[in-house]
């Protein structure tokens, strides 16, 4: 169950849905297209630049844990409210190792190289259902998308900030 208010950043095959926030369809995605290309211009492609980083950062770091606590890899076969305490248990021995500066190469690997994408995580993109079709989007979580698509564009133009 998810609360409101709270959605899953999805890539762009998915629809957006209660609960689900895609990138906007037809519009520069992918962070390498950023990255090799002009700076995101527009609401829709700031939108997808943002979220595309915070995509990122969130698969690396599962990658990463997944890679340093193994029972991630096979988490979903336990109760989710199982799968929520080991979750954290994993977080917050991360958060000891990070704090207390012990060495951990794992981690550091992450913090060295922000294009080092662990090996054992799966893709999301094969996560998606294989029909190939789009189901009915959500308006209500378009209309969502579309104020953080200016709430972004104006963070961009009112604080300059620096893309890629």
């Amino acid at each position: 169950c998810l609360y409101l208010g709270k959605f899953y950043f999805v890539e762009v095959g998915y629809p957006n849905r209660f609960g689900y926030l895609a990138p906007y369809k037809g519009t520069k995605y992918h962070l390498p297209e950023f990255r090799h290309g002009p700076r995101p211009s527009g609401k829709k492609e700031v939108f997808n630049f943002v979220q595309s980083l915070l995509r990122n950062v969130i698969e690396r770091s599962f990658g990463i844990l997944k890679m340093k606590w193994r029972i991630l890899l096979g988490i979903p076969a336990y109760p989710m409210r199982t799968q929520s305490k080991i979750i954290l248990a994993c977080m917050a021995l991360h958060s000891f190792i990070r704090e207390s500066a012990l060495a951990d190469a794992d981690f550091d690997m992450c913090d060295c190289d922000e294009n080092y994408m662990p090996v054992t995580m799966a893709s999301s993109s094969q996560q998606s259902s294989g029909n190939g079709q789009v189901a009915d989007e959500d308006e209500d979580i378009n209309v969502s998308r579309y104020n953080l698509a200016n709430a972004y564009l104006q963070c961009v133009c009112e604080y300059k900030w620096i893309f890629v």
